[in-house]
Protein backbone atom coordinates (compact mmCIF):
# COMPACT_ATOMS: atom_id res chain seq x y z
CA UNK A 1 0.00 0.00 0.00
CA UNK A 2 2.87 2.25 0.88
CA UNK A 3 4.78 1.59 -2.53
CA UNK A 4 1.20 2.74 -4.48
CA UNK A 5 1.11 5.96 -2.31
CA UNK A 6 5.05 6.95 -3.32
CA UNK A 7 4.34 5.63 -7.00
CA UNK A 8 1.65 8.29 -7.18
CA UNK A 9 2.91 10.78 -5.39
CA UNK A 10 6.44 10.51 -8.16
CA UNK A 11 3.52 10.26 -10.94
CA UNK A 12 2.14 13.67 -9.52
CA UNK A 13 5.49 15.14 -9.72
CA UNK A 14 6.15 14.04 -12.57
CA UNK A 15 2.96 15.58 -14.55
CA UNK A 16 3.21 18.84 -12.10
CA UNK A 17 6.93 19.14 -13.34
CA UNK A 18 5.77 17.88 -17.09
CA UNK A 19 3.07 21.44 -16.87
CA UNK A 20 6.38 23.54 -15.49
CA UNK A 21 8.28 22.33 -18.22
CA UNK A 22 5.56 22.87 -20.57
CA UNK A 23 5.41 26.51 -20.04
CA UNK A 24 9.07 26.92 -20.30
CA UNK A 25 8.95 25.87 -23.58
CA UNK A 26 6.30 28.30 -24.13
CA UNK A 27 8.80 30.46 -23.83
CA UNK A 28 11.04 28.67 -26.38
CA UNK A 29 13.61 27.31 -23.37
CA UNK A 30 15.31 24.16 -25.38
CA UNK A 31 16.98 22.72 -21.79
CA UNK A 32 13.09 22.60 -20.82
CA UNK A 33 12.22 21.03 -24.21
CA UNK A 34 15.16 18.63 -23.88
CA UNK A 35 14.18 17.83 -20.16
CA UNK A 36 10.57 17.00 -21.49
CA UNK A 37 12.50 14.58 -23.83
CA UNK A 38 14.49 12.63 -22.13
CA UNK A 39 11.62 12.29 -19.61
CA UNK A 40 9.11 11.02 -22.09
CA UNK A 41 10.48 9.51 -25.38
CA UNK A 42 10.20 6.58 -24.23
CA UNK A 43 6.27 6.37 -23.31
CA UNK A 44 6.07 7.79 -26.75
CA UNK A 45 8.46 5.45 -28.41
CA UNK A 46 6.45 2.70 -26.85
CA UNK A 47 3.35 4.21 -28.09
CA UNK A 48 3.56 4.32 -31.41
CA UNK A 49 5.41 0.87 -31.23
CA UNK A 50 2.41 -0.82 -29.85
CA UNK A 51 0.71 0.65 -32.45
CA UNK A 52 2.56 0.34 -35.32
CA UNK A 53 4.71 -2.70 -34.80
CA UNK A 54 7.65 -0.94 -36.63
CA UNK A 55 11.02 0.58 -34.97
CA UNK A 56 11.33 2.85 -37.85
CA UNK A 57 7.61 4.26 -37.97
CA UNK A 58 7.50 4.39 -33.92
CA UNK A 59 10.92 6.74 -34.78
CA UNK A 60 8.98 8.33 -37.15
CA UNK A 61 6.11 9.06 -35.08
CA UNK A 62 8.17 9.66 -31.98
CA UNK A 63 10.29 12.72 -34.20
CA UNK A 64 6.81 13.91 -35.52
CA UNK A 65 4.95 14.10 -31.98
CA UNK A 66 8.20 16.25 -30.28
CA UNK A 67 8.47 18.51 -33.28
CA UNK A 68 4.48 19.29 -32.66
CA UNK A 69 5.40 19.52 -29.18
CA UNK A 70 8.44 22.07 -29.89
CA UNK A 71 6.57 24.41 -33.15
CA UNK A 72 3.17 24.61 -31.16
CA UNK A 73 3.59 24.00 -27.68
CA UNK A 74 -0.21 25.73 -26.67
CA UNK A 75 -1.52 22.41 -28.26
CA UNK A 76 -1.00 21.19 -24.31
CA UNK A 77 -2.94 23.92 -22.37
CA UNK A 78 -3.63 22.10 -18.61
CA UNK A 79 -4.13 18.21 -17.53
CA UNK A 80 -2.25 15.17 -17.50
CA UNK A 81 0.51 15.27 -19.49
CA UNK A 82 2.03 12.10 -19.60
CA UNK A 83 -1.94 10.85 -20.78
CA UNK A 84 -2.11 13.73 -23.02
CA UNK A 85 0.87 12.47 -24.89
CA UNK A 86 -0.21 9.47 -25.03
CA UNK A 87 -3.31 10.09 -26.87
CA UNK A 88 -1.44 12.57 -29.24
CA UNK A 89 1.20 9.97 -30.31
CA UNK A 90 -1.80 7.36 -30.64
CA UNK A 91 -3.84 9.64 -33.13
CA UNK A 92 -0.37 10.16 -34.98
CA UNK A 93 0.24 6.30 -35.20
CA UNK A 94 -3.40 5.79 -35.97
CA UNK A 95 -2.82 8.47 -39.08
CA UNK A 96 0.01 6.54 -40.15
CA UNK A 97 -1.74 3.54 -40.59
CA UNK A 98 -4.54 4.94 -42.22
CA UNK A 99 -2.33 6.81 -44.57
CA UNK A 100 -0.65 3.53 -45.34
CA UNK A 101 -3.85 1.61 -45.97
CA UNK A 102 -4.71 4.01 -48.56
CA UNK A 103 -5.13 3.02 -52.04
CA UNK A 104 -2.50 3.60 -54.37
CA UNK A 105 -1.23 7.42 -55.46
CA UNK A 106 -3.24 7.18 -58.37
CA UNK A 107 -6.65 5.88 -57.49
CA UNK A 108 -9.00 8.03 -54.98
CA UNK A 109 -10.15 6.33 -51.27
CA UNK A 110 -13.56 5.22 -51.90
CA UNK A 111 -14.34 7.43 -48.49
CA UNK A 112 -11.56 10.79 -48.40
CA UNK A 113 -10.53 11.61 -45.35
CA UNK A 114 -11.88 14.20 -43.33
CA UNK A 115 -10.07 17.66 -43.82
CA UNK A 116 -8.86 17.81 -40.46
CA UNK A 117 -6.98 14.15 -40.75
CA UNK A 118 -5.84 14.90 -44.21
CA UNK A 119 -4.27 18.33 -42.95
CA UNK A 120 -2.60 16.10 -40.13
CA UNK A 121 -1.25 13.51 -42.40
CA UNK A 122 0.23 16.20 -44.78
CA UNK A 123 1.57 18.41 -42.08
CA UNK A 124 3.20 15.27 -40.61
CA UNK A 125 5.26 13.85 -43.60
CA UNK A 126 6.35 17.60 -44.26
CA UNK A 127 7.43 18.13 -40.66
CA UNK A 128 9.09 14.82 -41.20
CA UNK A 129 10.94 15.85 -44.20
CA UNK A 130 11.77 19.27 -42.55
CA UNK A 131 13.44 17.07 -39.69
CA UNK A 132 15.74 14.86 -42.13
CA UNK A 133 16.94 17.63 -44.05
CA UNK A 134 17.47 19.60 -40.69
CA UNK A 135 19.18 16.81 -39.14
CA UNK A 136 21.53 16.19 -42.08
CA UNK A 137 22.70 19.71 -42.00
CA UNK A 138 24.38 18.68 -38.52
CA UNK A 139 27.62 17.67 -37.75
CA UNK A 140 27.92 13.56 -37.88
CA UNK A 141 29.13 13.17 -34.25
CA UNK A 142 25.61 15.66 -33.19
CA UNK A 143 23.83 13.84 -35.44
CA UNK A 144 24.93 10.41 -34.65
CA UNK A 145 23.76 11.86 -30.64
CA UNK A 146 20.31 12.91 -31.36
CA UNK A 147 19.39 10.09 -33.02
CA UNK A 148 20.34 6.85 -30.85
CA UNK A 149 19.35 9.46 -27.97
CA UNK A 150 15.83 11.12 -29.47
CA UNK A 151 14.91 7.77 -31.90
CA UNK A 152 17.07 5.04 -30.42
CA UNK A 153 15.74 5.93 -26.58
CA UNK A 154 19.11 6.13 -25.27
CA UNK A 155 20.35 8.15 -22.10
CA UNK A 156 22.94 10.98 -21.66
CA UNK A 157 24.97 8.24 -19.98
CA UNK A 158 23.80 5.49 -22.21
CA UNK A 159 25.21 7.73 -25.24
CA UNK A 160 28.34 8.71 -23.35
CA UNK A 161 28.96 4.70 -23.07
CA UNK A 162 27.91 3.51 -26.13
CA UNK A 163 30.61 6.63 -28.28
CA UNK A 164 33.05 6.34 -25.37
CA UNK A 165 32.60 10.28 -25.07
CA UNK A 166 32.75 12.28 -21.80
CA UNK A 167 28.98 12.82 -19.95
CA UNK A 168 29.86 16.24 -20.49
CA UNK A 169 30.80 16.55 -23.88
CA UNK A 170 27.43 14.08 -24.61
CA UNK A 171 25.23 16.64 -23.40
CA UNK A 172 26.83 19.91 -24.73
CA UNK A 173 26.62 18.36 -27.86
CA UNK A 174 22.89 17.20 -28.02
CA UNK A 175 22.08 20.84 -26.63
CA UNK A 176 24.56 22.48 -29.79
CA UNK A 177 22.56 20.19 -31.74
CA UNK A 178 19.39 20.97 -30.91
CA UNK A 179 20.04 24.57 -30.65
CA UNK A 180 21.26 24.20 -34.55
CA UNK A 181 18.21 21.83 -35.37
CA UNK A 182 15.58 24.98 -33.62
CA UNK A 183 17.42 27.63 -35.44
CA UNK A 184 16.44 25.48 -38.72
CA UNK A 185 13.32 24.71 -38.16
CA UNK A 186 12.18 28.11 -36.59
CA UNK A 187 13.74 29.50 -40.14
CA UNK A 188 11.88 27.29 -41.53
CA UNK A 189 8.55 28.18 -39.89
CA UNK A 190 9.49 32.12 -40.50
CA UNK A 191 9.77 31.38 -44.02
Amino acid sequence: MRGDADEARRNDGLVVNATELMERVRARDADAFEALYDAYHRLVYGVALRVLADPASAEDVTQTVFLKLWSSPGSFREGNFPGWLARVTRNRALDLLRSRAAHPQLEFPEAMPEDDALEDTVFAQLDREIVRRALGRLADHERTLVELGFFGGLTHQELARRTNTPLGTVKTRIRTALRKLRTALDGVAAG
